[in-house]
């Protein structure tokens, strides 16, 4: 196991979730001293991180995130208070070639291993319980993204965190780019809340808190496939390391 021992004793974030649903238990029975592939089913995800070469973040496979003694450091470790799955990503960080924000952050990949890459026509949903431990202005905690079918690089939909609480929506006019923006619910910083994010019978179902909205699916993504993502995509970008966005996770499943 990669671990930053020193750096887990000091990184507990302020205030204790409730007890709510965990992949495999809840968080009240979540383990603080296991890596986070000991408290959540990370079969089907790998990891990206805002380090590496530039232009090239690093990326961590499955296969060393499975398990008590699972990969974790810095940008994603277990909160050794709440036992919370919790992503860091700075202002300053290594960035994809299409983004210029850093992330720390989950990307779903089959059980065998290759990236996921699903139809519209199908149902699937990712389920999240979680909390923004803090922000600096927002923070994408969970994706649709365009996978195989064409060129574009973009998400369907992205759900953020703003800084005043506010959740939104932002729903991809077409693969070619352009946001429309929803304002879904609002949550103070700090406090849990959860969203099912996912898509059934061609249209986004997004539920926040209890609340639901459905989007239609412009006809021009049907030539895409999909997969989800979920973690901590920072929406801001400065030359500072200590600011950002950190993102506990108390529950994350998929059902795809």
């Amino acid at each position: 196991m990669r671990t930053r021992s020193t750096f887990l004793a000091a990184a507990t974030a302020a205030g204790i979730a409730c007890t709510i649903s965990l992949s495999g238990g809840s968080a009240s029975a979540a383990s603080p001293t296991v890596a986070p592939g000991g408290n959540f089913n990370l079969s089907v995800w790998e990891l990206q991180e805002p380090v590496g070469s530039p232009g090239s973040p690093t990326t961590i496979p499955s296969s060393e995130l499975q398990g008590a003694n699972g990969y974790q450091d810095s940008y994603f470790y277990t909160d050794t208070r709440d036992g919370a799955m919790t992503f860091w990503a700075p202002e300053k960080g290594v960035t994809t070639p299409d983004s210029d924000y850093a992330r720390s952050e989950l990307r779903q990949m089959n059980p065998d291993g290759t990236p996921a890459d699903w139809s519209l026509s199908g149902t699937h949903t990712l389920n999240a319980t979680l909390r923004v431990v803090s922000v600096t202005s927002n923070v994408c905690v969970g994706q649709i993204h365009l996978g195989t079918g064409g060129s574009s690089t973009k998400p369907l939909i992205e759900l953020y965190y703003h800084s005043d609480g506010d959740i939104v929506a932002g729903v991809e006019n077409s693969p070619s780019g352009g946001q429309t923006t929803h304002n879904v619910g609002q949550v103070p910083i700090g406090k849990t809340w959860s969203y099912t994010l996912g898509v059934s019978g061609g249209q986004i179902d997004l539920t926040v808190n209890g609340s639901t909205t459905h989007y239609a699916v412009p006809s021009s993504f049907n030539a895409y496939k999909q997969y989800f993502k979920a973690g901590s995509y920072n929406q801001s970008s400065s030359d500072s390391t200590t600011k950002g966005a950190r993102v506990a996770f108390y529950g994350l499943t998929i059902s795809s």
